[in-house]
């Protein structure tokens, strides 16, 4: 959710995208650093560059084409309906970045402690542990409980997916049912205006 969060709307601006640039992906990079490391990633390890940046966006465009699946036949994240990739390229992408990767499961079992699995890889480069990394992780969300619970926000101006949390959620967050809310009332009361 993450990184497919990156793209959002920036106010008055329109839409953002946080990895527009190799210093956005630097700042992307250490604000997710706490997550990076629960799968062995240092983010002092990484060195954001174009091609790792071109490695980030695809997975991401992979990913929320990927949403857009989920979330159908309801209509995707107005963010990039227009430009996804088709599903069966999007699901290409991704298991092969998933693939880059060799690892390796293993068990930790601590004498005071459950046992615990973990993934041990032989990778050597950052860069691409960084990319299988994140493909895993929307490999493991787009196969598990979590998926049914996905919806696109389309609240005006809002570009996100989101998961729903309870059965009459309809927006990522109350500032988006906030604006939804005054957009339905600006309509209604421009319909009886104009009616009059």
């Amino acid at each position: 959710m993450a990184l497919a969060s990156t793209i959002h709307h920036g106010g008055d601006d329109g839409i953002v995208d946080d990895l527009d640039t190799v210093r956005g992906v630097a700042r992307w990079l250490q604000q997710q650093s706490e997550s990076l490391a629960a799968e062995g990633l240092a983010t002092g390890d990484l060195v954001a560059d174009e091609e790792l940046r071109d490695g980030i966006i695809g997975v991401r465009r992979a990913v929320r084409a990927l949403f857009a699946r989920v979330v159908s036949p309801a209509a995707p994240s107005p963010a990039d309906a227009h430009r996804l990739m088709p599903a069966d390229e999007a699901l290409a992408h991704l298991n092969a970045a998933a693939a880059r990767e060799p690892v390796a499961p293993q068990l930790d079992w601590p004498a005071e402690g459950a046992p615990a699995a973990r993934l041990l890889s032989a990778e050597a480069d950052p860069q691409v542990r960084l990319i299988a990394a994140l493909a895993r992780d929307a490999v493991d969300f787009l196969s598990g409980p979590e998926r049914v619970q996905l919806r696109a926000c389309h609240a005006p101006r809002c570009v996100r997916y989101f998961l729903k949390s309870h059965g009459r959620q309809e927006w990522c967050k109350p500032s988006c049912g906030n604006r939804a809310r005054v957009a339905r009332h600006y309509e209604r009361t421009r319909g009886t205006t104009s009616g009059a």
